[in-house]
Order: structure tokens, then C-alpha cells, then sequence
């Protein structure tokens, strides 16, 4: 992230609460976050949505943060943390969900336990893929809305997503194969 745009003279005076300081602080990281998020996050509301929520952070706690030069670092960590929140809260329900049918505390264990090697080896997939993966399968979006917000031809999404559908599953058949020779 460039520098240019907060001085560290501006981040001391906005952690003071200087109200300009703040606003020129959260004018120059905007365009930065949104960009990492757009990188991050499934779809491009959800960036939207992580970026906003990451200035909000950054407008409310500012002067919290310990030292000026660690301003990036937290910013993209936060927008980090809420991108995979909410690709989270689309695999795994949230805890006020009511569950289908009661389930025994060992069977809500495996369930988490697989949400959760789903979920990671969804964010070890390339960028491109992941969106439409997540776009396509887990939101549901047709295959030609995928295409047009992500600004792929069908043909390209197709691809992407064939991929992506590959990796996950040998991805996961991998993590199979490994829990059974460990449980030996």
C-alpha cells in the first residue's frame, strides 16, 4: 500500500482524534481496501460490504492502533477477517439458525469440522475460481450473472468453475485420505 497517502504526522493526529485527519485517513485507504477486497471477497458486494466495514473499524478504533506504520497491515487484516466471515456465514449458518432436525453434540462436531475444510480449501483456490465457485455453487447466481460480474464470457466461467470444482474435490479427497491414514 503507498504510503503517500498517510503520513505518519496524519495517522498520529487522527489517532488523537483530529477529525480532519480521520476523514483524510479513511479518504486515502478507501480505494486501497476496496481493491484488496475485490481481490478477497466471493462477489462484489461482498467486497463492497468488507471494505465498508473495514472503514468503520478504522473510523471507530484509529486510536487504538499502536504504531502509525502498522495502519496497512490492519486494514487488509480486517478486510481479510470480514471477507471470511461472510464466506463463512454462507457455509455455516448462523448460531441462530434453527437446526432441521436435533442433532447429537458429536454429530454438530463433524458437521463444524467439515464446514470449516470446506471453507478452507474454498480460500486456497486461485482468486478467479473462487469467486465463481462461491457465486455459482454456494450463492446460487446463474452461471451468466457469474460471467458478467466477474467480466468473464460464459465459455471462461465455465472453465473457471470446472476447475474450481476439480481442485475443491481433490483438495478435500486429500484431507479424506490423510484423516484415514492418521486414524489408523
Amino acid at each position: 500500500m503507498p504510503r503517500d497517502w498517510a503520513s505518519a504526522q496524519l495517522i498520529r493526529d487522527a489517532q488523537a482524534g483530529d477529525r480532519e485527519s480521520i476523514v483524510a485517513v479513511l479518504d486515502g485507504a478507501h480505494v486501497h481496501v476496496r481493491r484488496f477486497a475485490a481481490h478477497l471477497c466471493a462477489s462484489p458486494q461482498d467486497a463492497e460490504d468488507a471494505a465498508q466495514e473495514a472503514l468503520i473499524i478504522l473510523y471507530r478504533k484509529i486510536g487504538t492502533l499502536r504504531a502509525t506504520g502498522a495502519l496497512a497491515s490492519w486494514m487488509f487484516r480486517i478486510v481479510r477477517n470480514e471477507c471470511l466471515r461472510r464466506a463463512r456465514s454462507v457455509v455455516v449458518p448462523p448460531d441462530g439458525a434453527e437446526p432441521e432436525s436435533v442433532r447429537s453434540a458429536e454429530d454438530e462436531a463433524l458437521r463444524r469440522l467439515e464446514a470449516e475444510s470446506v471453507a478452507r480449501a474454498i480460500q486456497e483456490l486461485p482468486d478467479v475460481q473462487r469467486r465463481v465457485l462461491i457465486m455459482r455453487d454456494v450463492l446460487g447466481h446463474p452461471g451468466r450473472t457469474v460471467a458478467q460480474a466477474l467480466g468473464l464470457s460464459d465459455a471462461a466461467m465455465k472453465s473457471h468453475l470446472h476447475r474450481a470444482r476439480t481442485r475443491l474435490r481433490l483438495s478435500l479427497d486429500g484431507q479424506a485420505g490423510s484423516e484415514s491414514v492418521h486414524a489408523r
